[in-house]
């Protein structure tokens, strides 16, 4: 079911400083900021070639990374994304395992333009998940 892996997600309290480091420390290609109030978050992505790391900050009052960053306040790793080829399919094969998929249950546009759902850390070692169609 899982592909490969899209994106490692950490959560930021300031993008544009976290982007710079990427950029001029590590000497990484960092991406536009991408707002996207829908899921709450603005984002960079840091092109590794063979994956990306995703930095996001909050965006608008009700982001669920302010929430994160209160109890993480220098940041941290969010979650990782992996690619399926299929979203429906592999929400449906979760749910009949008994995974639980985070909010609705029904995939939103992601950062990528492509259908994304979120499963519950609980279910998968302390770690968000989220899946994003290939």
């Amino acid at each position: 079911m899982l592909g490969r892996l899209n994106h490692v997600a950490i959560a930021v309290p300031e993008l544009a400083s976290a982007a710079a480091t990427y950029r001029d420390t590590l000497g990484a290609a960092v991406t536009a900021p991408q707002a996207l109030p829908e899921h709450g978050v603005t984002v960079v992505f840091v092109d590794l070639g063979n994956t990306k790391v995703e930095l996001l900050e909050p965006h608008g009052a009700n982001s669920p990374i302010a929430a994160f960053l209160e109890k993480n306040p220098a940041g941290g790793m969010h979650h990782v994304c992996y690619e399926v080829d299929d979203i429906i399919a592999a929400r449906d094969r979760l749910r009949a395992a008994g995974a639980r998929i985070l909010g609705d249950g029904e995939p939103k546009i992601g950062a990528h333009g492509k259908p994304v759902l979120f499963l519950h850390p609980k279910d998968f070692s302390g770690t968000l998940v989220e899946l994003e169609q290939a």
